[in-house]
Formats: C-alpha cells, structure tokens, sequence
C-alpha cells in the first residue's frame, strides 16, 4: 500500500506539494515519472536512472507479458529485483495498448485531436488489428502474431506478479476522433472493468482507478464521480484530451470534479515542458512521458537555450551550462554530434541521461517555487 499526505497547497494555483511513501522509499511530489516499458530505460541501466534525479518509474504491463512474461518477473522476486531498480515503480495495464495498436495505430494519431485526423469513430466500430468486447480486448502479439485475451481479471494478475507499488486499473484509452456515442457507451464498458480490477485485486500494491470521458465534459463528469466514490488508493487521468492544450486543462478540471482531494492524481502519458507547468497548477501529482528518452533517441536534446538538434549543432561547447549533469560537465556538442553522426550507441545514452536529469530538475525547482509560495 502507499501512504500520500499534501504538505502545501499552493495559494497562486491550484498546484500541490506532497510526499508518496511506498514500501520502496518516499516520491516528493509533484513528480516526473520516466517510462521504462519494458523494465529499462532505454540505453541507461537502473543506477544511471538513478543518478538522472528519476524518484519512481513506470513499466508496461503488456509488453512485459509478451516478454519475458510474468512468471519469469515473479521468480526473479519482483520487477524491482529483475531490473535492479530500488525505488518506487508502476505498472499501467495494457489500457493505452488498445488504443496505441488499435484506432491509434489505425488513423496515426496521439492523444490529442488534430486537424489531419479524418474520420469519425462510431460506436460498433473496431480496430483492424484488435477486437474490443464487452468482456475485454483480444490483442495480436507483435512477436509471433498469436492472439492473446487481455480483460480486467487478466491484467490485475499479471500486475500483482510484476509487483510494481502502484497498478491500474484495466481501461480502454479512447481515440480523440470517438464519437459522442461511441464514448458514452465505451464509457459504462471501461467503468465496469475498472470495477471488475478493483474486485480482482488480492495484493496489498495501490491500484489506481482512471477517470474518462474523452473531450466532453458530461461524461468526464460522470466518469469523476463514479470513479472517484470507489475505494482506490489514486487517480490516473486517461484517455483523449481535446484539440488545445487549453481544452486540456478544462478537460482535467472536469475530471477532477468528484475526486478526493487527499488522493494522488496521475496524469496519464503527458509531460512535454511547456505542459508541466501547466498541469502542476491545476493539481496533477505524477505525470508520465516518454518525450525525455524518445527525443533523445534521435538527436535532440532539451536545454536551458531550448531544443536542441546534435545532428545538426556540433560547436565546441558545453550541451548545456546551466547544467549540472555529468554529460554537462564532461563532454562537448561537437563529440556527441560526432557519435550520433557515426550511429555510436553512446550517443544515445549521453543525450538520455541529460534529457531525464533536465526534466527531473525542470520540476524539482517547481517544487521549489511551491515550496517558497511563488507558484
């Protein structure tokens, strides 16, 4: 179980600063919390995730599945032990996959509505590459094509062998181009598998429950209230949100609307930096991205002076002088440009390991500000 206790709310914004203790050590909140989908962040072992200033981590659940499967992760003793990580991790729960390998996939697009997505999905309507049913979701292995049945019962016990401290509940991540009437009734089906998690659950971890209703703000409500009145230990935030980063920040007072206040809250697969600040103001606690390691592996490293491309910028200077990091301190623009150019491995690394301590730091001094009244 996990214990969450608000030190200050701020009296600028509606921003939080707290402390999420788990069996594996405290998180300070709020927190970035780097994906590691398959127990590794890529191109880094676990003590230099440590050294980047990274408190907790989140891992795949579907993906560990399909390899190395759980039971190889439970004999190991746990996902903390496999990956030799000794501070706190989640699990998601395959949820984002049905949407990712499925309408996502499909129409190539993100969690936000953009004006190249055309085509309207309707309810009734399924993904070429998976089946939706009211029990669950049938899921073809990107490794060798078996099918594979995924419901809520499924994906709690796979979770409670993975071990993380913090699971989820199982859910449908809805494609920003849903339809009304394909939200409202996804809806009821995604209420009552997160029923059906928190009813599976047999393990002490924290589970979360996640809140829905895409872009509208009667069923984000809905979702609020009916989520937020079951016993969970938190809250994620899920599912499309909106056009805007403006309709966003609606989106999340809508589906803050019925939750506990003294609960954590999880903003599910957004954090680029011009979002963070953002979404500490209206109160969100935890927030995972993979922008940090993803841009890192082709080139760009986030810096004081902005984005950077190394493939193009090679001068002999410093990535970046305001900042600590060791790949700060020791190497220059000129020799990581030179590895990625020569597809050296190290590159990758050098760049990752900045890019997480950059965005660590980036939300510690948020902390910071909340700390000293100034945000």
């Amino acid at each position: 179980m996990i214990k969450f206790k608000i030190i200050k709310k701020s009296k600028k914004s509606k921003a939080r600063l707290g402390v999420l203790e788990t069996q594996y050590g405290k998180v300070e909140t709020p927190a970035f919390v780097p994906v590691a989908t398959q127990a590794v962040v890529k191109t880094l072992d676990s003590e230099e995730v440590l050294e980047t200033k990274t408190q907790i981590l989140i891992c795949n659940t579907i993906y560990l599945h399909f390899r190395p499967g759980e039971e190889i992760v439970k004999k190991a003793g746990g996902l903390h032990k496999f990956m030799n990580w000794p501070k706190p991790l989640m699990t998601d729960s395959g949820g984002f996959q049905v949407f990712s390998w499925g309408f996502g996939m499909e129409y190539q697009s993100g969690k936000f509505f953009t004006k190249d997505l055309k085509g309207e999905i309707r309810w009734g309507q399924q993904p070429k590459l998976l089946k939706i049913q009211e029990d669950g979701v049938i899921f073809t292995s990107p490794l060798d094509g078996s099918k594979i049945f995924f419901g809520p019962k499924e994906s709690i016990r796979i979770q409670e062998k993975l071990g993380a401290d913090i699971i989820f509940a199982f859910d449908e991540c809805t494609p920003p181009n849903a339809s009304y009437e394909y939200m409202k009734n996804s809806l009821v089906r995604i209420h009552k598998w997160e029923k059906e998690s928190l009813e599976s659950k047999k393990s002490k971890q924290a589970l979360f429950g996640i809140v829905h209703g895409g872009r509208f703000k009667d069923l984000r409500i809905q979702s609020s209230k009916f989520i937020g009145s079951l016993p969970f230990d938190g809250f994620g935030i899920g599912g499309d949100l909106g056009k805007t980063k403006r309709e966003m920040i609606q989106i999340l007072r809508w589906s803050f609307t019925h939750l506990p206040e003294n609960k954590p809250r999880h903003l599910l697969g957004i954090g680029y930096l011009e979002d963070i600040p953002r979404i500490i103001r209206e109160g969100i606690d935890l927030f995972d991205c993979n922008a940090p390691t993803h841009y890192a592996r082709r080139g760009i490293a986030f810096t004081s002076e902005g984005v950077i491309d190394l493939e193009k910028r090679k001068e002999r200077k410093r990535l970046d002088k305001n900042c600590s990091c060791f790949v700060c301190q020791n190497y220059f623009r000129d020799y990581i440009s030179h590895l990625l150019r020569a597809k050296e491995i190290t590159g990758l690394k050098l760049l990752t390991f900045h890019n997480l301590y950059f965005f660590n730091t980036f939300v510690e001094k948020i902390r910071e500000q909340i700390k000293k009244g100034k945000f």
